[in-house]
């Protein structure tokens, strides 16, 4: 109730203050100076990166090789039968001296436990965990389950279908080191990019979360969690008792609460997690509402505390405002239309002034279109080391896939917080089939090895 009753007032603000500058000035105007302190904002998060750069090339940081506290990996999975086994293999692979695994079997309705428990059999630091089927749902319940038998002084959280080099770990330590530091988050990539428009997309979006949580890292703002391959102090997790069961977005809800608390999150961009990106449109829509959602909840529920919070930084505080902007920017262009609009239809503005206004709205609108796809470009060249006119290519077809997924969601979330009551549904992404063609190619080998065998016999 209480976030309905605080996105309403958002809202009317929004309204009144639309209303008002329609009859005084013209909301152009506003909107220009929005798009400016973001623009103001992106350019003071790109000097950073740079001064970081050159600072480490002058003095590389000393990487303390004593520390190395034990570490708890957790990985949760909701009939997850068909990768599991491979991403627990996967996971034992990191060159790591001390860490265990604890794998949950979240309620599953196929093989995954049979799955977990012989990975217990098999290897001495996994550790299985079946939840009863009337236990309480959702990823931070699970987590919260597994942390009260975990051992580790850190906890590493990945998804069911994550896959990481040997190295991960031990990259991700070394800046979990100072004391005001709470969590490390890696880069995530999309293992199967190649396989259509969709996956391109996911993963170029990806990218660019890499380029802006690099900025906000840069700039000691309020680097964000990512749910797969976030590693988390064990005192971090005691001060803000674990995670929140009654949030859709474990990750979000806790980097925020990692804030407030005075913690610091870094991102680790040497350190990458693999995970399967979603191949068609429906699941691709469900998980990202939930997402969207989850966001918006978020900042409605904890931006009084963070505002007020003694403990969190200025510069984390004043990050997290300007994020704010990016859901406030859509909502503000769409009413500004319908404004006019309905002004123009009951008389009360000429249609040589609505004329005027509406392409002045178009062309502030393009404009921010064109820086969008010039950063979604420059984070492809940058991180992903794509070539000039491939790189623009796919930031056009990414901008495009923006405003498919995210601009109607807003709207959609939006409705849904102030007329329907909160659920719990999480949206499941099925995995497995990326596995399956890792399974499938590796038959082929074998088959190929055997032909050889006989042909040499």
């Amino acid at each position: 109730m209480r976030e309905r009753v605080l996105l309403f007032i958002i809202l009317s603000c929004l309204g009144v203050f639309l209303y008002v500058f329609q009859n005084h000035v013209n909301t152009v105007v506003g909107f220009v100076i929005l798009c400016v302190c973001m623009v103001v904002y992106g350019l003071y998060s790109i000097a950073a990166m740079k001064y970081q750069k050159r600072k480490l090339k002058k003095f590389p940081p000393v990487v303390n090789e004593s520390y190395k506290p034990f570490v708890t990996v957790m990985i949760p999975a909701h009939n997850e039968d068909s990768v599991i086994g491979y991403t627990v293999e996967n996971i034992l692979k990191m060159d790591y001296p001390n860490f265990e695994v604890i794998v949950i079997d979240d309620r599953s309705t196929d093989n995954t436990a049979s799955v977990i428990r012989n990975l217990e059999s098999k290897h001495e630091n996994v550790r299985a965990l079946i939840r009863e089927r009337d236990a309480f749902p959702g990823k931070s319940a699970v987590l919260n389950d597994a942390f009260k038998i975990a051992k580790g002084d850190a906890v590493l959280v990945f998804d069911a279908d994550a896959t990481v080099e040997p190295d991960f770990l031990n990259k991700m330590i070394s800046k979990l080191e100072p004391a005001d530091v709470g969590a490390v988050q890696a880069r995530k990539i999309i293992r199967n990019k190649d396989v259509n428009f969709l996956t391109r997309c996911q993963n170029n979006e990806y990218t660019l979360d890499t380029y802006l949580q690099t900025g906000r890292d840069a700039i000691k703002g309020a680097v964000e969690l990512r749910g797969n391959g976030e590693l988390i102090k064990r005192e971090a997790l005691e001060d803000i008792n674990g995670w929140n069961n009654y949030t859709i977005t474990d990750d979000l809800d806790m980097s925020t609460r990692l804030h407030i608390k005075g913690w610091d999150v870094r991102f680790c961009l040497e350190a990458c997690v693999y995970e399967e990106g979603i191949i068609s449109l429906k699941p691709l829509f469900r998980q990202r509402r939930r997402w969207l959602e989850g966001t918006i909840r978020r900042y409605l529920e904890y931006f009084g505390e963070a505002m007020k919070s003694k403990k969190m930084s200025l510069r984390a505080r004043f990050d997290m405002a300007i994020y704010i902007t990016q859901f406030i920017m859509p909502l503000w262009f769409m009413m500004e239309v319908v404004f006019r609009v309905v002004k123009f239809l009951t008389d009360k503005i000429d249609p040589y002034s609505l004329h005027n206004v509406l392409w002045s709205s178009l062309i502030v609108s393009m404009v921010v279109g064109v820086g969008f796809v010039l950063a979604i470009r420059y984070s492809l060249r940058k991180y992903d080391s794509i070539p000039r006119m491939r790189a623009l290519k796919q930031a056009l077809e990414t901008t495009v896939y923006f405003l498919i997924i995210w601009f109607p969601m807003e709207l959609f979330i939006c409705g849904k917080i102030l007329f329907c009551k909160k659920d719990m549904n999480w949206g499941k992404t099925t995995h497995g089939l990326v596995m399956e063609c890792i399974a499938e190619q590796q038959n082929v080998e074998k088959e190929q090895v055997k032909e050889l065998e006989l042909q040499e016999v």
